[in-house]
């Protein structure tokens, strides 16, 4: 007789024993599991690398950008100060250079009145003559006042001077006047 219970006893029996069309699918479909697994496995740990990578780029670009300001902040104080001193010395240059040319420029009017001086006392005698005009003028040109006839004592006086000026240049003359320059004129 058949049981109810036999018939269905026999039917899972048929469920458990399986196919091996069945087996192999379900081996399919495991191993497909695994190897997608083990692919976003490694998709993640590629693109973890790829991120500390892009990071570690980052960080690298990040401290040569700090390095670059700082050379460039030193490279411009530099020039600040290079130019700063450029443009002292330039100003002592132009206040050198003006003093050359007001002590040229006395050193010719003095030359001048030397000639005449040596013409006065050697061709004209003592206060006579164009050579003692020639003298005062020169003396007034050069350090200033007007143009007068020189007495007789005034030539004499600048005779002494004068071989005074022969024996010690620096100490024989008193129309001594400072040189003045400064650089603000040339701004």
């Amino acid at each position: 007789m058949a049981s109810p219970g036999g018939t269905s006893s026999g039917s899972s029996a048929l469920q458990q024993i399986s196919s091996p069309d069945q087996d192999q699918e379900e081996l399919l479909v495991v191993n497909m599991d695994e190897k997608k697994r083990k692919r976003m496995e490694s998709n993640r740990k590629s693109a973890r690398r790829s991120r500390m990578r892009k990071q570690q780029h980052l960080d690298d670009l990040m401290a040569q950008v700090a390095n670059l300001r700082k050379e460039n902040s030193d490279l411009v104080t530099e020039l600040n100060l290079t130019t700063h001193n450029y443009l002292t010395i330039e100003a002592e240059n132009c206040v050198l250079g003006a003093q050359v040319a007001e002590l040229t420029s006395r050193l010719q009017s003095l030359d001048q009145i030397l000639n005449v001086l040596d013409a006065t006392n050697h061709g004209h005698g003592h206060g006579h003559g164009i050579g003692a005009a020639a003298a005062a003028a020169a003396a007034a040109a050069v350090f200033g006042g007007e143009q007068t006839y020189p007495t007789t004592s005034t030539v004499n006086e600048l005779t002494a001077a004068a071989d005074c000026f022969m024996i010690s240049p620096w100490t024989a003359l008193h129309f001594n006047q400072p040189i003045m320059a400064n650089a603000d004129i040339f701004q």
